[in-house]
This record gives structure tokens, sequence and C-alpha cells, in this order.
């Protein structure tokens, strides 16, 4: 078997690789644990300096890694070069303050000393999606490897050279040689690693039922697991709201990665009052995008990564219309080669139709009328996921009660995009997945949380 890279924008095939046999991935995950043994005795010190050091190659070579990303699924070549340089603040987050978040937590006890200590856990299996082909996996290297952890890494099949890449660079910043690989196997080869008594737990980004499945197998084999997986951000404007910083923001963030993002705005819950005026300038802004090649730039709306995902995008869109939803720009496939598809923008979207409930995966937006705020929140709670929201008011004080005590997501932003933040923990409820990346609380995700006492 083989994994054929195929340049979304054009169709040209770039690249094969070849998968490695179950035999050889064993192999890998033996070798992976040999070199853990190692580093996990190394000093938070020692770890940092390799970190930055990785931190320099992916700030000093952004533009390989940019082009990497936009040839292998679609990216605009300016925002893989910002995912390169967010990459390389992570790794100089974790190298400045893992230490500090992992020391010693003395507690008082009958003891004459106990303390929770957080200690190393061994190899990790980190399985990754194509839509921030760096910043996914680097959000979980850079807390694991200075938590003194050991990664293997399942990259989605359509961008291995993404994978490859980043292996390499941790091997020139001179991490040792096999504390983090790559394992170029198939979906259907991930139920063996996970079974493989060597690896201690699992990390997963993507799709909902591709977390339940890692869940199912995980559980069976009794390894931690962190799921973040889909969502279907509401983005609730209030009445009082900024009309036009309410529309510009919903559609930058629905426009992320050409909408190819967990956390892009995807329900616009509106109210009545400020409907009409709201729609218009969305649809003004939505039909301003450039849709064309990612490596200009001019361009400012590239392809979605693979065909059949634009098909069934363009399937849902095809659905909600014929379920009462109305079209008002967009929603119709490009002539020509590569995966494209136009913003899109539907409006009198009920419940019960796919733009509603259903995650949509790419450029196309979703406006559902609320009465009042009572009626916004419940519809912007109506949902099975629960990654991020964000709400719109000129009162900062409501907002922030209604993000914080109202919003059922794991990220409520206002007045402002959902965004990660090596800061900030990320993570979801309910179908969007639980345990948090990222802060304090990411890189204790995969420790073991250890009670000493000393009589």
């Amino acid at each position: 078997m083989s994994m054929q890279v195929i340049n979304p924008a054009n169709g040209e095939k770039l690249k094969s690789y070849d998968e490695i046999s179950p035999e050889k991935a064993e192999n890998i995950i033996d070798d992976v644990h040999e070199a853990w043994l190692s580093w996990k005795e190394t000093s938070f010190e020692h770890r940092a300096g390799l970190m930055k050091e990785a931190a320099r190659i992916l700030r000093d070579e952004k533009e390989q890694w940019g082009q990497l990303m936009t040839d292998e699924m679609g990216k605009l070549k300016k925002d893989g070069i910002a995912e390169a340089e967010k990459c390389a603040w992570v790794c100089e987050y974790y190298a400045e303050n893992a230490e500090k978040f992992l020391q010693r937590e003395p507690v008082s006890t009958d003891a004459s000393n106990s303390f929770v200590s957080f200690q190393p856990i061994g190899i990790v299996l980190a399985v990754m999606p194509w839509n921030f082909p760096f910043w996914q996996v680097w959000r979980f290297a850079a807390p694991a490897l200075m938590a003194g952890n050991a990664g293997v890494l399942k990259h989605a099949s359509n961008v291995p050279g993404c994978a490859m890449a980043i292996e390499e660079i941790l091997m020139r910043a001179d991490f040792p040689e096999n504390i983090f690989k790559t394992l170029l196997i198939g979906s259907s080869g991930v139920n063996k690693i996970i079974e493989h008594k060597k690896v201690k737990a699992v990390t997963l980004t993507g799709s909902t039922p591709a977390g339940k499945s890692v869940a199912v197998k995980a559980g069976e084999e009794l390894k931690k697991t962190v799921l973040e997986l889909g969502g279907s951000d509401p983005y609730v404007v209030l009445e009082d709201a900024d009309v036009e910083l309410a529309a510009d923001t919903c559609v930058n963030s629905r426009l992320i990665n050409a909408g190819q993002s967990c956390i892009a705005a995807k329900r616009f819950i509106v109210n009545t009052k400020i409907k009409s005026e709201f729609e218009a300038l969305v649809v003004e802004k939505m039909e301003a995008r450039v849709l064309g090649d990612p490596n200009e730039e001019t361009t400012t709306l590239g392809p979605m990564a693979r065909e059949d995902l634009r098909d069934e995008l363009h399937d849902q869109v095809v659905r909600s219309v014929k379920a009462g939803a109305k079209c008002l720009t967009g929603g119709t496939v490009p002539s020509g080669e590569g995966a494209f598809y136009p913003a899109t923008v539907l409006s009198d979207v009920k419940a019960g139709t796919p733009a509603y409930s259903e995650e949509m995966f790419g450029p196309v937006a979703s406006i559902i009328e609320a009465k009042d705020d009572e009626d916004a929140i419940r519809i912007a709670n109506d949902t099975v996921f629960g990654l991020g929201a964000a709400v719109f008011t000129k009162d900062e004080a409501k907002g922030q009660r209604i993000a914080e005590e109202e919003l059922q997501a794991g990220a409520c932003f206002v007045n402002s995009l959902v965004k990660s933040d090596p800061r900030l923990p990320f993570g979801g409820i309910n179908e969007s997945g639980y345990g948090r990346e990222l802060g304090p609380f990411g890189i204790k995700e995969f420790v073991n949380i250890k009670a000493v006492y000393v009589k």
C-alpha cells in the first residue's frame, strides 16, 4: 500500500509514500521505548534547549514549511507560514514553562513529608488530522516531550510529507533519534498500535466517529485518551452588538483554512431585529473573498483539502436548501480542476436541516434567527457538539456572564473569534471530546500524578 499526495489546487499527483508493515511499526515502537528510558532521566533544562532549537528551525524555515502545507492540503501559503510561526511559539512556551507546571506540589498531611509529583508515563500515540498538519502535532509534541514522554505519530494519509518534516525538525534540533517517530500507516493500523504494551496513552484530533473508535479501543486496553473532535461553533449576535464587528469576525472565523477548522464559526445566531443588516454584511464580506491558487498573495480563499470532502460539503448544502434554507451566495461547485468551493451563505436555517445540526467542514455559513437573548442561547446550545462559542454584545459584563455561565462549550469568547493559544487550555465537551491540550492543564494530561508520602 502507498499514500498518494495529491495537490488539491490542481489534482496533480506530487509524491507517493510506502506504508510500513505492522512488524516495522512494532520495531519502531520498541526503539522509541528504549529511547524513552534515557530521555525520562534528562533535565528540564536539557529538554528546553532542544525545544528552543526546534522553535528556531520552525521559524527560520517557515517559508519551506508553509509551502509544504500548501502543496499537500491546499492551505494558503501565508497561513502555512503563520502556522509554522505558531508552532515555534508553542515550543518556546513549554520550553520556558514546563518545569514550573510540573514542579512538586506539597500537601500538608500527618506525614513528615507528602507531595504530588508529576512523572512521565512513556510513549503516547498521536493520531492527527490534515487541516492544521503542523500545529495539531506540535501542540501535542511540545508538552509531551518536555514532560519527559516519547511520541509516535500516525498522521493523516494526505499529509505524510508534513509528518516526516516534523520528525526531521526534531532530529535536526538534536532530540534523541527515536524519541518521536512517524508511523506511515493507514487508519486500519491504529488499533494494533493502541494494543502495543509499550504505548501508554492516545491523543486524537479529528472527527467524532474517529474519536469514538479510538476511545473504544483504548478503553478495552485501559489506556488514557484525550480527544479533540468536531464542532459546530455558534456565534451569538445579540441585539446590542456592534454589527459590523460581528459580521467581520464571523466571516473571518468561518473562512479560516477554507472553513476547515473545528473551531471555525459555523452557526451565526442573530437577533431578529438586526438580522437583515447582519445578513447583508456577511454576504458582502463572503463575496469579497478571492477564490484561487493558494500560492498567490491575492488569494483569500483556497481549495478544500480533497475533492471528496468538497463533494460531501456540497451535498450538505443541497440537502439544507431542499429542507427550506435559502442560499444567498455560493452553493455551486466550480468547473475545472481542484477541490474548490465558493464562500457560501445559507439563511433561514431551521432545526432539522444539515446546516443546523451537522458539522459543515468548509466555507459555508449558516444564519439562524433568534427572537431574543434567551432564544439565541437556547439555539447555541442545541447541538451535540461543544468545542467553541462566541457572543457579541456591547455590554461586556453581560457577554462575560453568557460566555462563562450559559454557553456550553470548552472555549467561549466575547466579541472575538475563538482561537487556540498556548497559554489557554483547549478542548471540548459532549461530542467535541474530552481532555485538554495547551496551557498548564495540557501538559498534565499525560503524566503520572503521583502521591508521595514519607512517614
